[in-house]
Formats: structure tokens, sequence, C-alpha cells
């Protein structure tokens, strides 16, 4: 009897957590959507700030090079180890490109490279928007009339967008370079042969679309998420901290779904 009483005590609270989690994600989503639809019509108008957006792409985009550098070459070296064993059992030493090469450029490439540039980018520009609201700087933009979403938000979302499109492009070209001296060192694989079986007709432009279309979609999604923590940032210095962690975790998981989803539809 005691124990049915503890159930039936217990029932609502995870109820209630359940709820409010639907719609603290829906208020997310629907907070994302409409910020979207706002720096879309800030850009079609040409009412945003181009000499912000240029700052954004050098300290975004010029700065996060050493680490794509990094994550790059090593993605390529990893992918020559997991086909390794595959190639030497069969002896298919032709296809070491095509089967590094392949889940490289459609998948770990452009995933890597946004869970690296949302580490990096994506909880930085969280943390600068929740500051200025905090200190009201957002509030003082407002009283000298210039208009936060064209000044700060519609460059920013241009600018992480841009940057994780050319460090998708950037980290495929290395990605490949580091597979192909990996699988010259690691199983004798010139390299040479290894971009004859990349480049033999197994891989083709449509798996360098499906890579950069995914970089851009998750591009908006980080540039989004960070966006619409920051700006609705409550708590002062603490709620701040919430936010960069909640735009992390965000963006990571629609980045997760959105591969799917784009997997699915494109060839």
């Amino acid at each position: 009897m005691s124990g049915a009483v503890e159930s039936a005590d217990k029932s609502p609270g995870f109820l209630a957590s359940l709820g409010e989690n639907v719609l603290s994600t829906a208020t997310t989503a629907g907070g994302m959507t409409i910020l979207g639809f706002k720096v879309l019509h800030r850009l079609i108008t040409f009412k945003f700030d181009g000499l912000e957006l240029l700052r954004n792409l050098e300290r975004m985009g010029v700065r996060s090079i050493p680490i794509v550098i990094v994550t790059a070459l090593f993605t390529g070296a990893i992918m020559v180890l997991q086909a390794a064993p595959l190639v030497l059992r069969f002896g298919a030493h032709g296809l070491l490109g095509w089967g590094a090469g392949f889940g490289t450029l459609r998948e770990i490439a452009p995933l890597l490279t946004a869970l690296m540039i949302n580490g990096r980018v994506g909880a930085n520009n969280t943390a600068e928007l929740g500051t200025m609201v905090v200190t009201e700087q957002i509030d003082a933009l407002r009283v000298l009339a210039i208009d936060p979403i064209g000044f700060l938000v519609a460059p920013r979302t241009v600018a992480i967008v841009v940057t994780l499109f050319f460090a998708t492009v950037f980290a495929d070209v290395l990605a490949l370079v580091g597979a192909a001296y990996a699988g010259w060192g690691l199983l004798g694989v010139e390299p040479g042969l290894f971009y004859n079986g990349l480049t033999s007709g197994l891989l083709g432009i449509p798996d360098v679309v499906n890579g950069l279309v995914k970089s851009i979609v998750f591009g908006i999604v980080m540039a989004l998420a960070s966006c619409q923590f920051g700006l609705t940032v409550t708590g002062g210095a603490p709620g701040v901290g919430r936010a960069v962690n909640a735009t992390v975790v965000a963006s990571a998981t629609g980045i997760f779904i959105l591969d799917y989803f784009v997997s699915f539809t494109l060839p």
C-alpha cells in the first residue's frame, strides 16, 4: 500500500518534469525560428552591419584554422585505421581511397568540424551576447536606435555559416591528405594509388555536395541556437554559464538529428 502511494507521489513529479522539458524545447525551437526569420529579413533588405560581418569572419573563421587543421588530419588517419583490417584481409589496397574518402566526405569531416566549431565559436558567441544582455548593452543599442538583430545577430549568423562551410571544405582536403599519408605509412599504399581509388568513379560530386550541404545546415542551427540562448539570458553571470552549456548541448543534438534527415533526403 505504501509502495503504491509513493509511486503515485512520484508520477506527477515525473510528468511535470517531462512537460516542462517539452515546453522548454518547443519555446527554444519557436524562438530560433522567429529569430531566423528576423535575420533573413535583415539579410534580404541589406539591413545588417558589413564591418561587423568582416570582423566576425576574421574572429570566427581565420582564428579557427589551427583547430580545423589538427582535427582534419587526424580524422583522415583514423578513417584509414578503421578501413585497414578489411583492406588487409581482402588485399583491396586499391579501394583504400574509397573506404576512407566515402565516410570522410559525407559524414565525418562535416560532423566533426561542426562539433569543433560549435565548441569554440558557438559557445563564445552565446557568452558574448549573454554578457551584453546582462550588462544591458543590448538595451543601450535600442536606446540609440540601433537594431540588435541587424547590428549583432545577422552578421554573426552569416559569419558562422560561412565559417563552417569553408572550414568543411578545408577539412575535406586535409582529411584526405592525412588519410593518404597514413595509408602510405601504415599499409604501404602509395598516395597515387590512394587518390586513384578515391577518384575512380566510386566517389563523385554528389558525395562532396552531401557533406557541404550538411555544413550549411549545421551552421544555421549553430548560429540560431547560440544567438537565441545568448539573447534570452536571465539570472546574471550564472545565467550566462547556463546559456553557454545549453547552446553546446542543443547545437550538438540538433546537428546529429539534422545529419540523419539530410543523409536520408540527399542521394
